[in-house]
């Protein structure tokens, strides 16, 4: 265990990120399986723009990479653009 007051703080701070990042990337990898199960062309067409924001905001706060987000986007608007 830290002896700093300072390493003390960090460490509480950082599990605190991690728990809410890990909330995020959890919930948007379940979005992200729940639309490649769709195959109603019009209920994943409705719901690929919100996968896609979320996805956006996981990379713009550095919790995924953006290549990854840009992969995943990619690949889900092939899923969906082959659904009609």
């Amino acid at each position: 265990m830290a002896n700093h007051q300072s390493s003390i703080k960090r460490i509480r701070q950082m599990h605190k990120r991690s728990v809410h990042n890990k909330y995020y990337h959890k919930t948007a990898r379940n979005a992200v399986r729940s639309l490649r199960l769709m195959t109603d062309a019009a209920a994943a067409a409705v719901q690929l723009p919100l996968v896609s924001s979320a996805l956006d905001k996981l990379a713009k706060r550095n919790i995924i990479h953006r290549n990854k987000a840009s992969n995943l986007k990619s690949s889900l608007s092939l899923h969906v653009n082959g659904l009609k």
